[in-house]
């Protein structure tokens, strides 16, 4: 019993680790989840490196680190399930989409909101083959921190090439 003891302690060590990530995201913002900046990346990887000790503590061994990655793998699958079963949790948890731009006006109180630029906003816009905020009938904030855009002049529906349904079936 003794032997299982410190493999606890990591376990709850790494899930409330995990936790507090997800909080942490929650407070500064979806934007932050697809939009990573070099500045963002670095901080990541310091934020991921200063937890690890927090995480397994003494248990340095390779036996510790699998069962901190167990157990971030773990609660993950259980915090998934329990927000797709569970409408309000998972909302207050991602969030709702935001509209930006709605009939080519922007909506200043939401990009204020969501700490988005009128650059990034343009960005975003430019990216999606419209020349101008002005010509967007509609773009949103999504739950995964992307901008999505729709417009009546629409050029590109997303920056990756899709193969022709034919190719994925193999029926010509």
């Amino acid at each position: 019993m003794a032997t299982i003891t410190p493999f606890i302690e990591i376990a709850g060590r790494s899930v409330a680790v995990y936790l507090f990530i997800i909080l942490a995201i929650k407070i500064f913002g979806k934007k932050e989840l697809s939009q990573l900046s070099v500045i963002d990346l670095v901080f990541i990887l310091l934020i991921s490196n200063s937890v690890q000790n927090a995480m397994v503590g003494p248990g340095t061994t390779l036996l510790g680190g699998i069962t901190a990655a167990a157990s971030l793998f773990l609660i993950n699958y259980i915090l998934k399930q329990f927000l797709f079963r569970d409408k309000k949790v998972n909302e207050w948890i991602q969030g709702l989409p935001v509209i930006l731009v709605h009939e080519g006006k922007v909506v200043e109180e939401h990009l204020q909101k969501e700490k988005i630029t009128h650059e990034e906003l343009d960005a975003a816009v430019r990216e999606h083959g419209v020349a101008s905020v002005s010509e967007v009938n509609l773009a949103i904030l999504e739950v995964d921190g992307n901008i999505s855009i729709l417009s009546d002049n629409y050029q590109s529906h997303s920056k990756r090439k899709r193969r022709a349904r034919k190719d994925l079936t193999g029926i010509n």
